[in-house]
């Protein structure tokens, strides 16, 4: 069970993550050395499985995806509502440092932002973020 951070009201401390097969392994400790639980898709030998499958997977165990694949930030494909997350990497190119410096931005960001049922697009410098609409409870 996640515990509250004291330091941010948007996060729990120990936050589950999956990393997509289109990230390095190597790039977790981004995440672990932070006390995050971080799994990928290759060590799950889910590499090469639908869209959908990682997805779910993901919503099934409360993980946050952390993905190179623009897929995923569609919201209408891949709805982010009871999901712990999505965060999409939009490096300036697609090398390994690069994308390491797109992926060191995320613990000081979830000190700052809720990442549950959202999609973060995280460019260098700059985060965007999708929330789905309240559900209107007069319909």
């Amino acid at each position: 069970m996640n515990v509250s951070c004291p330091s941010s009201p948007y996060r729990d401390c120990g936050m589950r993550f999956k990393l997509d097969e289109n990230l390095d392994a190597q790039l977790a400790s981004v995440l672990t050395r932070d006390g995050h639980d971080v799994a990928t898709v290759v060590d799950e030998q889910l590499g090469g499985q639908p869209d959908e499958t990682i997805y779910r997977r993901c919503v099934v165990e409360k993980r946050t995806l952390v993905t190179l694949d623009l897929d995923f930030s569609n919201p209408v494909r891949f709805p982010v509502t009871d999901t712990a997350g999505i965060i999409v990497l939009r490096p300036m190119r697609p090398l390994l440092g690069l994308i390491r410096s797109a992926l060191m931005q995320v613990p000081a960001l979830l000190e700052r932002e809720q990442m549950e049922n959202r999609l973060w697009i995280v460019e260098p410098g700059r985060l965007r973020v999708f929330t789905p609409p309240e559900p209107d409870e007069n319909k």
